[in-house]
């Protein structure tokens, strides 16, 4: 489950993740695993705060479905995944980490509010490598379907 944080200026929010078992880098939208018990909404509210410190009250409850095949810390992950919509009426909402678990820690290298026009000129993999395309489906009405 992802969070596709936009700001006032159409700007995502990426985090950029050391993989703890080749030392690779990648970029993602804030997000996790679904706990037990937990509906994609709520697992959604929690790994935002926990791994942003955002308003978790910005999520939108109508997700996307997103096919999603990716390899991180030597597993690899294959399936459907919601990608929720968290919209912010400032430009880089200040960002801080919430709560991550202690193997996460030195893994989240930094935060970053990334131009949409920019996503695909990012150092190392991005993860969904066709997130322009899910915030099309996202966000209709956006810039990037000019």
């Amino acid at each position: 489950m992802r969070i596709v944080c936009l700001d006032a200026a159409s700007r995502v929010l990426l985090l950029r993740w050391r993989d703890p078992f080749d030392g690779t880098h990648l970029w993602e939208p804030p997000g996790g695993g679904i706990e037990p018990g937990e509906s994609p909404l709520e697992a959604a509210r929690r790994e935002l705060l926990e791994e942003t410190g955002l308003d978790p009250a910005a999520i939108v409850d109508r997700p996307v479905i997103v096919p999603r095949d990716t390899v991180w810390n030597g597993w690899r992950y294959l399936g459907d995944e919601p990608f929720f919509l968290a919209r912010y009426d400032t430009e880089q909402p200040a960002i801080g980490r919430g709560g991550l678990m202690p193997d996460e820690v030195p893994n989240l290298q930094e935060h970053a509010w990334v131009p949409w026009t920019q996503l695909a000129r990012l150092p190392g993999r991005l993860e969904p490598p066709e997130l322009a395309d899910v915030l099309r489906r996202l966000v209709p009405g956006g810039p990037w379907n000019d």
